[in-house]
């Protein structure tokens, strides 16, 4: 058997996309899945995600120092705003919303 690879490191993965930060290895749903936890800083929170083996094309090891530094310029980001749209306005003929807060 071999050891689980856990530490810091620069993520590679298929789609042309780097990532820096702390690697580990965990099971979802009986399967197992690479976990890259981002640093963050004053600026902008961490971000953790999780990826498939098979989507991976390189690991690094690196030190935390330079994890961190690559990490500064790549970090993802969870949701941007023009991935949701905007709830339609309410019209101003609607009618109140009753007790269990639904239209009438």
């Amino acid at each position: 058997m071999s050891e689980a690879f856990e530490g810091w490191a620069i993520l590679e993965l298929m789609g042309h996309r780097r990532l820096a930060g702390h690697l580990s290895e965990q099971e979802i749903a009986g399967a197992s899945f690479l976990r890259i936890d981002v640093p963050g800083d004053e600026e902008q929170a961490a971000a953790t995600q999780f990826y498939s083996p098979s989507a991976v094309y390189a690991i690094t090891p690196t030190t935390e120092e330079t994890a961190r530094a690559v990490a500064r310029g790549r970090r993802p980001a969870p949701v941007q705003r023009w991935e949701i749209a905007a709830p339609p306005a309410p019209d101003e003929g609607d009618e109140q919303d009753n007790e269990d807060g639904w239209g009438a």
